[in-house]
């Protein structure tokens, strides 16, 4: 018999037991509908995150540290390396931009501040970027105003969050029933991004004062009533407001307001990166805790990283942080496909009792075609066609099904998250290794759990076949 009679044959076998059939095929559309759902979802997130990063152009970002630091043990930090590590400081960024392929390099500056619009006031972190970062995302693309002009501009952009905190609530923001369940025993002011772009915003931040110390120690240290801060305050124009945060903040893009960073130098504050910061004089080459550094294009990563090192620098890159991304995510879609992987066995079970029972009934048919001239390797490729048939139909419906079921999930999700004022977003990605991998795993279960069905067929003696009733 030719493999197209034997598929022939092996469907019409099918059909003839068509609700023996479908339920069998029920069986193995459920697990792999369960096991693509569990799996898109962790794809999902991975895919989200990385698209992101692409967006945000972090791929070419590369993170500069006083001392080599390891992501998979961030607290085995040396600290006897850290005090003879090469100071971080204005020399060594100069360095840094001189190197071929690095477009900008600016360091990370971060400080605590009040924040005061009219009468309201909130504290939160300010952090300092060079105004060539508006021609990138995120910062290229801020939701009212624009961006920094200058170094020296006296501007600062906000948040949304930033404003809220501050009392108001932008009627054409981008999600007017923002963090509505944390609002409701608060009052906010319904304001039009235009009447808060051009508002003055002053920024009060402490400074160390000698004076009060030195009276302080000139008394025999009897208490002044006094601590030895004295408060500043600086006047900036609100040119820019984002919707959402400012990006991520491990690479030095985040918080909730930024300004210039030749008008953070001029913003008298106290740096909380080391305790001998509110001794010194301010004398000499300030040092950072680390300087972020943008190349042309990610090939020439590694040959900047690798002259960055040595000079002494540690460097994290983005591909550092998605190493250990993916390490987490391997281990998250194991753990949830190992689910889907379950549901799949347990169906392949229900093959094997499908075919046990099909080749009980068909005792008599087996002895015959053997009698005929069939020969033990024809009677396994039926039942092995057989197999291979539920599993392509079960592959197939249950991608379906799991379509069907990241669909309503992703809705739900959506709906949930909608109140708190998070974009809407799709949480779970069906790449086409996913969708091929879905049905080809549902085939070989399939053949594997027909495979002592379809052996025992071919050992079927004839005679006591042909003698069954």
């Amino acid at each position: 018999m030719t493999f197209r009679d034997l598929s022939a044959l092996s469907l019409e076998n099918l059909w003839r037991t068509k609700l023996r059939t479908s339920l069998t095929v029920l069986g193995v559309m459920i697990g792999i509908g369960a096991l693509v759902s569990m799996v898109s979802f962790g794809s999902g997130i991975q895919h989200n995150i990385a698209r992101e990063f692409r967006e945000l152009d972090l791929f070419t970002t590369i993170q500069v540290l006083p001392t080599e630091f390891d992501l998979g043990n961030p607290l085995s930090m040396d600290l006897d390396a850290m005090r003879e590590a090469s100071p971080l400081d204005d020399e060594a960024l100069l360095l840094i931009r001189a190197l071929p392929g690095v477009i900008l390099a600016y360091p990370e500056i971060s400080f605590p501040a009040l924040v005061k619009l009219g009468d309201a006031e909130t504290k939160t972190s300010i952090r300092a970027v060079p105004a060539e970062l508006g021609q990138r995302k995120p910062f290229s693309e801020i939701s009212f105003g624009r961006f920094f002009k200058s170094d020296d501009e006296a501007s600062i952009v906000m948040t949304e969050r930033l404003l809220d905190d501050l009392g108001i609530r932008l009627t054409d923001g981008a999600a007017p029933s923002k963090r509505a369940r944390d609002d409701t025993t608060r009052q906010l002011t319904m304001v039009a991004s235009e009447d808060v772009i051009g508002r003055t915003v002053t920024i009060v931040t402490s400074v160390f004062d000698e004076n009060i110390l030195t009276r302080a120690i000139s008394r025999t240290l009897k208490p002044t009533g006094r601590m030895p801060f004295r408060d500043e305050t600086v006047t900036l124009d609100i040119v820019g407001i984002q919707s959402g945060s400012m990006g991520f903040s491990g690479l030095g893009v985040g918080g909730n307001a930024i300004v210039p960073s030749g008008t953070a130098t001029r913003i008298p504050r106290l740096s909380f990166s080391s305790i001998w910061d509110l001794l010194d004089s301010g004398e000499g080459e300030r040092e950072y805790d680390s300087i972020h550094v943008k190349v042309r294009e990610m090939a020439e990563l590694e040959a900047v990283g690798d002259a960055i090192e040595e000079m002494g620098f540690g460097t994290i890159t983005l591909a550092d942080y998605l190493g250990e991304m993916k390490r987490t995510f391997l281990l998250m879609d194991a753990l949830l496909g190992a689910v889907g992987t379950i549901a799949l066995f347990v169906a392949g079970l229900g093959i094997v009792n499908t075919m046990v029972t099909s080749i009980l009934e068909r005792t008599r048919e087996i002895g015959v075609m053997k009698a005929i001239g069939g020969s033990e390797a024809e009677i396994r490729w039926i039942f092995f066609i057989e197999a291979a048939t539920i599993g392509v139909l079960g592959g197939i419906l249950g991608l379906g099904l799991g379509w069907v079921v990241t669909k309503v999930a992703n809705v739900a999700a959506n709906a949930y998250l909608r109140p708190y004022g998070m974009a809407p977003a799709d949480f779970f990605h069906m790449p086409i290794w996913l969708i091929l991998g879905a049905i080809g795993f549902s085939v070989v279960v399939s053949l594997l759990a027909g495979i002592y069905p379809a052996a025992r067929a071919a050992r079927v003696d004839p005679v006591k076949a042909l003698r069954h009733d």
